[in-house]
C-alpha cells in the first residue's frame, strides 16, 4: 500500500486518500462519504468515464470466472459490489444452484443495488460489512469477486487475508481494478484524460467533481500489476495470474485457494 516515504514514522500510521496522506482510521469515513455522494449516478458515470469499456471488462471477469451452469450449489461473494453489476452478471451466467451475496460498506450503494436486483429474489442478498473484517464464517464461498473496490480499502493485506479466509478450498478470487498502463503514448493520453476530464465530467453530471478527483487519484496510488500479484500471493493464494485490459488501464487478477 502506498506510504509517505518522506516520513517513515508517519508511514505506519498514515495511508493515502487520493494524493493526500490521512490517518488510517480516517480513510474509511472519507471513502464512505465519497460513495454516499456518487451512488445515485455511479453506473451512469462509469459509462461516461470509460466510454462503456467497463461493461466489456466486467464481461471478461465473468467469462474468466466461468460459473457452473448446472444446478450444483455455488456461492459467490461480491465485495464492494454495491449496485450489483457483477453479481447480477454472474447469476445470469450461472445455473439454478447459484446464489450471490453482495457485501458493501456503503448503505447508499447497497440501496442502489437492491433497486436493480429486485427480480432475483432469494438468489441475491445484501450485507453491509467491511472487506477488512468480513461478517461471514470461514470457507463459506466458492468465489470472491471485487470490481473497482480494492483500491478504496485502507488495509489491502487485511482485505486479501479475509478473501482467503472466507473462500472454500478450491475457491476462486477475481479482482478487476484500474491499474498501470503499459502501452507507450496510451499512458500519457490516459493520464491527461483521467486527471483533467473526469473530475470536470463528475461536476457536470453528478454535481461532484471532488469525489471523482479522489477516484482518479486513488488509481495512481494503487499497486501496479506485479506488486499486487505479490500481495495476493503473500495472502496465501496460489496460481496467481493477471490479464491486462485495454493496455493496462484495467487489470484482472485471478487466484485460487487450494
Amino acid at each position: 500500500m502506498p506510504q509517505d516515504l518522506k516520513n517513515p514514522a508517519a508511514a505506519e500510521l498514515d495511508t493515502s486518500f487520493g494524493f493526500a496522506s490521512v490517518a488510517q482510521d480516517a480513510k474509511q469515513g472519507l471513502v464512505n462519504d465519497v460513495f454516499a455522494r456518487v451512488a445515485p449516478r455511479y453506473d451512469l458515470m462509469n459509462d461516461l468515464m470509460s466510454g462503456g469499456l467497463h461493461r466489456l471488462w466486467k464481461s471478461d471477469l465473468v467469462s474468466w470466472l466461468a460459473p457452473p451452469k448446472s444446478a450444483v450449489p455455488y456461492a459467490l461473494l461480491d465485495v464492494a459490489g454495491g449496485t450489483g453489476d457483477i453479481a447480477l452478471r454472474v447469476l445470469e451466467a450461472s445455473g439454478p444452484g447459484a446464489r450471490a451475496v453482495i457485501c458493501d460498506i456503503s448503505a447508499e450503494m447497497i440501496e442502489a443495488g437492491r433497486a436493480r436486483g429486485e427480480g432475483e429474489g432469494r438468489r441475491l442478498s445484501f450485507v453491509r460489512g467491511n472487506a477488512e473484517g468480513l461478517p461471514f464464517p470461514a470457507r463459506s464461498f466458492n468465489a470472491y469477486t471485487v470490481a473497482f473496490g480494492m483500491r478504496n480499502m485502507t488495509r489491502l493485506n487485511a482485505a486479501l487475508t479475509e478473501a482467503y479466509r472466507v473462500l472454500k478450498p478450491g475457491g476462486r478470487f477475481l479482482c478487476l481494478e484500474f491499474s498501470s498502463v503499459e502501452v507507450p503514448l496510451l499512458d500519457t493520453l490516459y493520464d491527461a484524460y483521467s486527471l483533467n476530464a473526469i473530475p470536470v465530467l463528475g461536476g457536470l453530471v453528478a454535481g461532484d467533481s471532488a469525489s471523482y478527483r479522489y477516484l482518479v487519484e486513488s488509481i495512481r496510488r494503487f499497486p501496479d500489476q506485479k506488486a499486487f500479484t505479490q500481495m495476493i500471493e503473500n495472502a496465501g493464494f496460489e496460481r496467481v495470474r493477471y490479464r491486462n485490459l485495454t493496455g493496462g488501464i484495467a487489470a484482472l487478477h485471478s487466484a485460487w485457494r487450494l
